[in-house]
């Protein structure tokens, strides 16, 4: 039996709140890649879709070695499908247009690239709206 410590697993989290309308964004895909040192290839490794509350807590652990992660977020289903409902509580805060190339999101797709160490979780939301958003590391 081993008497050595072990490290705990490298872990990410990540939730979105869309800031044009105040509420959590359910049904995004997000889609989570690892690569070990700065140069090096990027791997698939894991991927989910936020939850009614924005949220995404299913990503795997991350390989040992991991130095660097990557969210992939497909924001543009979601963006054209909350313009799609109709929202009865919040005011519409979408420039849109008779023209379908006014509507979606300007950004359709959000990569955020981050650094980690071995044994910490890192737990990074993304504040969207269609025409911007924001990242920061959360707790």
């Amino acid at each position: 039996m081993s008497t050595e410590p072990t490290t705990p697993a490298t872990s990410v989290s990540t939730h979105i709140l869309d800031t044009s309308i105040g509420r959590p964004a359910a049904d995004v895909a997000v889609r989570l890649a690892t690569r070990t040192g700065g140069t090096g290839e990027w791997t698939a490794h894991g991927a989910s879709a936020t939850d009614a509350d924005g949220r995404c807590k299913d990503l795997p652990a991350l390989p040992a070695g991991t130095t660097h992660v990557r969210l992939h977020f497909e924001v543009e289903p979601y963006f054209s499908s909350q313009q799609a409902e109709e929202q009865q509580d919040a005011p519409r805060a979408r420039d849109s247009g008779p023209d379908p190339r006014d509507r979606g999101s300007f950004f359709p797709e959000v990569a955020i690239v981050f650094a980690v160490h071995e044994g910490e979780h890192y737990h990074v939301p993304l504040l969207l709206n269609p025409f911007g958003y924001s990242v920061y590391r959360g707790s």
